[in-house]
């Protein structure tokens, strides 16, 4: 049964409050993102002057990610039984608790156990967030209130690079903590005086909405397309640096100034795509669309990094800012197309298998990838990671999708 809990909803609340709602779970979102993400900047200084190894320093600072994973389902339980609002406060008291609790703490072991409960309380923001998007957006506006959700993350990311590496550089790595756990801090007042939860059915029906998993495979089919293009987008973000300082000769700060500008586009990507999908009435289609795009983008980066001379490299460069745009442009797609045929009491745990199956398929990415590109080439490593869009050409249910709205 399709979700339309949000068609009756924004007729309750005013425009100026829906996107207030939208504000708000972007920037919860954000400090997530910033709190699960950022510890990897503080890996310099961890080594360096804090005397970690660098297997000590890359445990610290995968921390937040493994307790991310470990809760997003649980989280998606809380969302479906207690509601939006509830899980976004608790979820971010724990992620301020734990991140001041890192800050503070003396030694590997507690600072790592911190950042591992404050990335398992940031779960909550990831399904809680979208399905305000779901809940309060009409049919018609959801693709882009989601993919402008979506930029949360590449914001998150972008405030953890530009401040916490400086600051760890400057005074130690765990000052550095007190930015994404300042912003969860920000983020919990302002979801505490703005959100609301959504309406639903009553909570008596719960017991008697079937399990969407089990009606067809449509779900999963968008959960396995999603897995299959999160390959490309991590290849692009974790080796794109590497290759213009190794093969391009580049400096790493002109580098990095290039990969942080990608953060903007494909933030832009996820709105564009969002927005596109509303204009055509399919989350699917346009997701469909987004997969052949990435095909041909990463097999023609990948024969262009094979290039002697200027003008290849000119092209490469471009198009590996192009393919950053456009291998995540997918992401709010698939988030909003889960959330509206899960429904108001399963979107909460679909959505929690959706960022976790991301995750774990992120996780092998960078060194499978990194394997391959060290027997070969970097032009073989991306044109190998284009070729996987195919299969999500073949895969995503496009035929079982039904009219939005």
């Amino acid at each position: 049964m399709v979700s339309d809990i949000g068609a009756p909803a924004h007729e309750r609340i005013g425009a100026a409050r829906r996107w207030a709602m939208l504000v708000v779970s972007t920037t919860a979102q954000a400090s997530s993102a910033a709190m699960v993400h950022g510890p990897a900047f503080l890996i310099p200084a961890l080594h360096s002057e804090g005397g970690m190894s660098l297997a000590e320093a890359g445990a610290v600072a995968a921390a937040s990610m493994a307790g991310l994973m470990c809760t997003l389902i649980v989280w998606g339980l809380v969302v479906d039984r207690r509601g939006e609002r509830f899980a976004m406060l608790i979820g971010l008291a724990g992620v301020v608790a734990a991140g001041t609790v890192a800050s503070l703490a003396g030694g590997v072991a507690p600072m790592a156990i911190a950042l591992f409960v404050a990335g398992a309380s940031s779960g909550a923001t990831n399904a809680a967030s979208g399905r305000v998007v779901v809940g309060w957006f009409p049919p018609e506006r959801r693709g882009l209130a989601m993919g402008i959700r979506q930029c949360a993350q590449p914001l998150g990311v972008g405030a953890g690079a530009l401040t916490m590496a400086v600051i760890a550089a400057h005074t130690h790595a765990q000052v550095a903590i007190w930015v994404p756990t300042g912003l969860a801090a920000v983020a919990l007042v302002l979801v505490a005086a703005v959100l609301i939860d959504p309406p639903r059915p009553p909570a008596h029906q719960a017991a008697e909405a079937p399990n969407p998993y089990r009606a067809d495979g449509y779900l999963a089919r968008v959960h396995g397309t999603s897995a299959i293009l999160v390959v490309p987008q991590f290849v692009v973000w974790t080796f794109g640096l590497t290759w213009l300082v190794e093969d391009l000769g580049w400096a790493a700060g002109a580098a990095g100034v290039v990969v942080a500008g990608t953060q903007l586009i494909g933030a832009a990507g996820r709105i564009g795509a969002g927005h596109l999908s509303d204009a055509v009435s399919s989350r699917l289609r346009p997701m469909r669309w987004i997969a052949w795009a990435a095909c041909a983008t990463m097999l023609l980066l990948g024969a262009l990094m094979g290039l002697s001379g200027t003008l290849a490299e000119i092209a490469a460069v471009v198009l590996l800012v192009v393919a950053s745009a456009i291998t995540v442009a997918d992401n709010g797609l698939a988030y909003a197309a889960v959330a509206e045929r899960a429904g108001p009491f399963w979107s909460g745990r679909a959505l929690g298998i959706q960022n976790t199956t991301q995750y774990v398929v992120a996780a092998v990415v960078p060194p499978a990838a990194g394997a391959v590109i060290a027997a070969t080439s970097y032009g073989a490593g991306f044109a190998l990671a284009g070729v996987l869009p195919l299969a999500a050409v073949l895969l995503v249910p496009v035929r079982g999708e039904r009219e939005i709205g």
